[in-house]
C-alpha cells in the first residue's frame, strides 16, 4: 500500500527559493513509490484566517476549503517545507494551517526548512514543531534543513555542490522516519478509533 503524503508549502515571495526544496521532497517520496501531492498555499490563495473550516456549516465551505480538507482528511502524514522570516513563520503557510484543526489529527508531520544563509530556516523548524503538536500531529524526530539553499539545490530541484551531497544523504533517514510513522499511526487507527 503505498502511502499518501500532502508536502506543504507557503512561500508568497516572486522569487520562491523553498521551491527547490519542494520539488526535491515531491520527488523523493514519488521515487519511493509514495503518492505525494504538493499543496502550494500561493496557488491555493486562501484569504487571512477569518473563519476555520469548521465554523462554515457543513456543505458551506468555500470550495477551496472544501476541497483541500479533503485532501488533509485522506493523507496519511505530512511535510511541512519552511522557510524562515525573521527567526519565524512563513505566513503564508501558516495561514494555511489555521484553517483547519480536527483535519490533521492522528497522523505525522516532518519539517524540511531552508533559508538563503547558513542557519538553514532551523529556527523557523523549531517554531513549527510546537505548533503541528499542538494541532494534533505527531511531529517526527528527523527533520532536512537546507542553507544557503541557492548553493544547494538547482532552480528544478537537484541536488548540487556537497550540500546537496550532504541532503541526499539525510532524505532517507528523514522519509524512512516519516512513513514508519505513517504506518504505525494508520495501523493504530484501524486498531482502536481516536479518543476524540
Amino acid at each position: 500500500m503505498s502511502n499518501r503524503i500532502l508536502v506543504l508549502y507557503g512561500s508568497y515571495r516572486s522569487d520562491r527559493m523553498g521551491i527547490r526544496l519542494t520539488q526535491f521532497v515531491v520527488e523523493g517520496f514519488r521515487a519511493r513509490g509514495d503518492d505525494v501531492e504538493l499543496i502550494d498555499a500561493k496557488a491555493i490563495g486562501l484569504p487571512m484566517l477569518d473563519r476555520m473550516y469548521k465554523e462554515y456549516p457543513k456543505g458551506g465551505a468555500p470550495a477551496a476549503l472544501e476541497e483541500l480538507a479533503g485532501k488533509i482528511r485522506t493523507a496519511d502524514g505530512f511535510v511541512f517545507v519552511t522557510g524562515e522570516y525573521n527567526w519565524g513563520m512563513q505566513p503564508g503557510l501558516k495561514n494555511l494551517t489555521d484553517h483547519f484543526l480536527e483535519e490533521w489529527f492522528w497522523r505525522p508531520a516532518a519539517i524540511a526548512s531552508y533559508s538563503a544563509g547558513r542557519f538553514s530556516g532551523a529556527r523557523a523548524a523549531l517554531a513549527w514543531h510546537g505548533t503541528l503538536s499542538e494541532m494534533g500531529m505527531v511531529v517526527i524526530s528527523s527533520s532536512i534543513a537546507v542553507g544557503p539553499i541557492a548553493q544547494t539545490l538547482s532552480e528544478d530541484g537537484k541536488p548540487m555542490g556537497e550540500g546537496g551531497k550532504a541532503l541526499e544523504h539525510a532524505f532517507p533517514r528523514f522519509a524512512d522516519d516519516l512513513v514508519w510513522w505513517m504506518e504505525a499511526a494508520r495501523a493504530q487507527r484501524e486498531r482502536k478509533k481516536p479518543p476524540y
